[in-house]
């Protein structure tokens, strides 16, 4: 698949689930409310349509949420995805909290997912609780050693927050560097209404990274996993890590991603409205003809770009839409 602008389309993002065990404060609210049950696809539709995006193309799958693995028989659709790695599909990949890691790790493993990513902005417990709201840091770190038990290669993911985790940075990547792990920062993306303000959380990862060079070496890599993110090999700590910059240094010139939400609505780009409906004809017919269709039709829309900023002006968020609706 390409779109209007000559771009492939390789990899699908797919929310299973807009539920998560967290409430963390840059994602949703701490009250936050969810999508009834009924308006879900259902696991088997799921597969089908990434089957389908398979068969045009799509050669990576990620599945996010809210959090995957809350999703109930979520690993049936894992096993099922499984069995296409290697006949068209690279690779079936997670991201989560880590929350559920301990029960799934193994399972994941055996599924044929080879790569996560954890969602992981501090290692100081107080801290990590008011991030998270809701969260329990060493059940999120035994999930992380039950990952690394099972073969799982880790990556962590913080999202860099001024007045908050910014001092801990260079600890963070030190440690997930120790442990094996690449390490990827992101800027806070200004989508949905998280009852924070988010101008007086945002921290430019261009001002993240100066610092970081005051204490080491950053050397610009080839390394790619499919993704956004920018990798530099850290010289001083033989690790890797990964900035994804939507705001400072957007990405959207080698856009290659796609996203489907668990109500089958297919989002062309994460920072603008633009969006499908797939739920009407994976349901209107038993054949993938008025799929296929509505995917190439969509496809062609797919904008040059997204319109993220944050606006010191305002609260409001540059979407309405929070993150975890469109999946992370």
């Amino acid at each position: 698949m390409k779109d209007s602008f000559g771009r492939s389309i390789t990899y699908l993002r797919v929310s299973v689930t807009d539920r998560c065990d967290f409430r963390c404060v840059y994602c949703m609210s701490e009250h936050m409310s969810f999508l009834p049950k009924a308006e879900m696809l259902t696991l088997e539709e799921l597969e089908r349509l990434c089957l389908v995006f398979v068969d045009k193309g799509v050669e990576r799958l990620r599945i996010t949420g809210g959090e995957p693995l809350v999703r109930r028989n979520v690993m049936t659709l894992f096993e099922r995805l499984g069995r296409r790695i290697g006949d068209g599909l690279k690779e079936v990949t997670l991201t989560t909290n880590g929350s559920q890691l301990t029960r799934y790790a193994q399972g994941l493993a055996d599924a044929g997912v080879r790569r996560v990513n954890v969602s992981l902005d501090t290692r100081d417990p107080e801290l990590f609780r008011r991030i998270t709201r809701w969260g329990e840091l060493p059940k999120v770190l035994d999930g992380i050693e039950a990952a690394a038990k099972a073969g799982l290669d880790i990556k962590i993911n913080a999202v860099a927050l001024r007045g908050q985790n910014e001092d801990e940075i260079p600890d963070l990547m030190r440690w997930s560097h120790a442990q094996g792990f690449d390490f990827t920062l992101i800027e806070t993306m200004p989508l949905g209404d998280v009852d924070e303000d988010r101008v007086d959380r945002y921290l430019p990862l261009s001002l993240v990274r100066a610092r970081l060079e005051r204490e080491v070496t950053l050397t610009p890599s080839t390394h790619r996993t499919g993704g956004p993110a920018r990798y530099f090999d850290v010289a001083e700590t033989g690790g890797r890590l990964g900035l994804i910059t939507p705001l400072t240094h957007n990405f959207c010139e080698s856009c290659n991603r796609v996203r489907v939400t668990c109500t089958g609505t297919l989002y062309m780009c994460l920072g603008q409205e633009d969006s499908a409906d797939l739920r009407a004809p994976l349901r209107a017919s038993a054949s993938d003809e008025p799929l296929h269709a509505a995917i190439e039709a969509a496809i062609r829309h797919k904008p040059r770009g997204h319109d993220f900023v944050i606006d010191r002006r305002s609260a409001a968020p540059a979407l309405a839409r929070p993150m975890s609706m469109t999946g992370g």
